[in-house]
């Protein structure tokens, strides 16, 4: 069974100040189709200008309660499906990203082919669709966390590859019901996302939801086949990168029964670190489209785990 979310029930971040779309048990495996937008991609194609958008950027679908949730408990979220449109969209928003100094103030848009499962990125080079999702998140005990930047502890805009059909989310819960969204499909995605837009689409999340009490999660964790992923955040990139490790430390050492000295050197040797998405962890003054902060992740392979145990 399923329930589906129009993407008419989207926001501009999470808050639990935004009427719920859908009130659900957690545990049950009842699955929630998130549709999601590319309007704001398709107004800017049309307009040739990012300047004034009506559109709303990059929304959330949801929020979505989830019963029982309380603050300090982990909201578990299974991707178990994406799917695409027939085409998503490649666009330079004067100012931001890696690249703004070589794109210079002229508008750019592209309108991206998506056929048989390859993302034609121009006339002669595709590349197969790596679908993900670009952000997730719960509410805040209190306001509103964007959509865009900065990343919170509670998710947001993370931009993380592996955030895709087989992964699961754990997020920390702030607030009763944990009020999630998720949205900003991509089709394909280089890491780090340098020029801030990815190849962005339109298209369906699947997801189920369960909530544990067992452990609780400080930022968002994710799991894949072989990898448990810590994401990190900070005002600097050193920051970010101690704050994911010391995350990754101490769950080898307080959940798997590490020695100091063994996490210490299983850690030089095994889990290997990335750049997160180009959002940023720290809140940038106004009219700025530079990120500040940064988003790191640190990756604890499996096999470590189940030769411990």
């Amino acid at each position: 069974m399923s329930v589906f979310l129009s993407k008419e029930k989207a926001h501009s971040g999470f808050s639990a100040d935004d009427l719920p779309s859908l009130t659900i048990a957690p545990g049950t495996g009842e699955q929630i189709v998130f549709e999601t937008s590319d309007e704001s991609y398709a107004e800017y194609a049309e307009r040739g200008s990012s300047q004034n958008l009506t559109s709303m950027m990059n929304p959330i679908t949801g929020p979505v309660v989830v019963e029982g949730a309380q603050p300090g408990d982990t909201l578990i979220v299974d991707i178990v499906d994406i799917t695409l449109g027939d085409h998503g969209w490649s666009g330079y928003f004067e100012g931001s990203g890696a690249l703004a100094e070589v794109m210079g103030d002229e508008p750019y848009m592209r309108k991206i082919p998506i056929i048989d499962g390859q993302v034609h990125l121009t006339d002669t080079i595709k590349v197969p669709a790596r679908p993900m999702v670009g952000c997730f998140g719960t509410a805040p005990a209190t306001g509103r966390n964007s959509s865009m930047s900065p990343v919170y502890p509670e998710g947001g805009n993370l931009d993380l590859t592996y955030a895709t059909i087989g992964t699961r989310l754990y997020l920390p819960v702030g607030i009763d019901g944990a009020y999630l969204g998720l949205g900003d499909i991509h089709a394909v995605m280089a890491e780090g996302e340098a020029s801030d837009v990815a190849v962005e689409a339109a298209g369906k999340i699947t997801a189920t939801v369960d909530l544990t009490r067992e452990y609780s999660v400080s930022a968002p964790v994710l799991e894949t086949k072989d990898e448990i992923i810590f994401v990190g955040l900070g005002d600097t990139l050193q920051d970010s990168l101690a704050h994911g490790y010391q995350r990754a430390f101490r769950f080898l050492t307080k959940v798997h029964g590490f020695s100091r000295g063994d996490a210490f050197t299983v850690m030089s040797a095994t889990v290997n670190s990335a750049l997160g998405g180009p959002a940023g962890s720290a809140a940038t003054p106004e009219d700025t489209m530079v990120a500040a902060g940064a988003i790191t992740t640190h990756h604890i392979p499996k096999w470590i785990l189940s030769n411990q145990d």
